[in-house]
């Protein structure tokens, strides 16, 4: 146990035994402090959106398919032109640290030790160097929280292609904090610093909320700020938190590289739809024109598969690899993405689907229970 102004974190390394992603939540909630935990799991007001988007898998079903003549399913895809052995992503996640000592430098040696796609965040506890060197040459992408500086956003942006980042998804539906009442009943306030926050007039993070923190980020973003950030990469800009064909074509028309659907895991807007409901949708008026990722309570192989069958090519964890990271670090990390990745193969076998691309073309049924 490591402790960091008065914050316990977990440093255990060691592989974990799974028998769902769910039950996780249970077992990391011993572990980590309550005011972290609850940072970690709360959504916003009520959790209505929170709890939506695990309801609306069962909104469509996967038709098992016999006589198929497969067997030994692949994970293997190919996005944005980075060859992956899984489709299954690390989703941005703040603060990792709450979770473990090690934070975001395990959860990369995790998803690099199953050939995934790692993507960190501005507000992580460690630094991009430090986290882009942990994943040890494996793909990553840096997500931006756009501050109102944009001398702080030219430097993280700088660091990030310095660090090998392959893309950059820029977050837009965080432009103000959710009102998240765990954290206001557990008066929370970040014990670790924020390695990203430590040059400029956003301090380290360290003993402020995160509404304070997201004061200091732009409250207006808009079509402008992508082509401005992808001119000065030259790397795919990919849009996060887009909820509606909309502004899915915004982005787009704006030259993002790719469209990221996602409503925060329930912790911004409460009442609007869960992710999955809103996929197919989005899917079809991007229809094929750039990639899309999607994330939002994918808990079991049958949601990745679902996902995937409505329009992702990759879909993103977040809060279950933060549990697994919690519980046993690096490989932790590792054997979440190895559990979703065998009941994502076991229900690709019973639908009768050798390849994701397979996957992709397969049609579900629409039956809301």
């Amino acid at each position: 146990m490591t402790v960091v102004n008065g914050y316990k974190q977990n440093d255990n390394e060691e592989k974990i035994n799974i028998l769902n992603l769910e039950e996780l939540e249970e077992r990391a909630k011993q572990i980590i402090p309550t005011g972290g935990f609850g940072y970690i799991a709360g959504g916003s007001e009520n959790n209505w959106t929170l709890k939506a988007n695990r309801q609306a898998f069962t909104h469509k079903q996967i038709v098992p398919r016999a006589l198929s003549n497969i067997e030994d399913p692949q994970l293997d895809t190919n996005v944005f032109g980075i060859p992956l052995k899984t489709p299954i992503m690390m989703a941005p996640t703040a603060a990792q640290g709450l979770a473990h000592s090690q934070g975001e430098k395990d959860t990369a040696k995790g998803v690099a030790a199953v050939g995934g796609l790692m993507a960190q965040s501005t507000y992580s506890s460690v630094s991009i160097a430090d986290t882009a060197a942990a994943g040890n040459g494996a793909p990553q992408f840096f997500q931006l929280y756009m501050s109102k500086d944009w001398d702080f956003n030219y430097s993280l942006l700088d660091e990030a292609k310095k660090a090998g980042v392959k893309g950059i998804i820029l977050t837009v539906d965080a432009t103000v904090d959710g009102y998240r009442e765990d954290d206001i009943k557990n008066n929370f306030q970040f014990p670790i610093p924020m390695a990203n926050l430590t040059k400029f007039s956003e301090g380290d993070g360290k003993g402020k909320g995160i509404g304070e923190i997201y004061a200091a980020a732009a409250q207006k973003i808009g079509p402008d700020d992508v082509k401005k950030i992808a001119d000065y990469t030259d790397l795919p800009v990919i849009v996060k938190g887009i909820e509606s064909p909309e502004d899915a074509l915004y982005a787009i028309g704006a030259g993002a590289a790719g469209v990221y659907v996602s409503n925060h895991g329930g912790r911004q807007l409460n009442g609007g739809p869960a992710s999955f409901d809103v996929l197919e949708d989005v899917a079809k008026a991007v229809n094929g024109r750039v990639p899309i990722i999607f994330d939002s309570g994918v808990r079991r192989g049958s949601d990745a598969f679902k996902a995937l069958a409505s329009g992702a090519d990759l879909v993103a964890m977040g809060r279950p690899v933060i549990y697994g990271l919690a519980l046993g670090g690096a490989e932790g990390v590792q054997a979440v993405f190895e559990h979703l990745g065998d009941e994502l193969k076991t229900i690709m076998q019973l639908a009768g689907t050798k390849t994701i691309d397979d996957v992709k073309k397969t049609d579900l049924l629409n039956i809301k229970y």
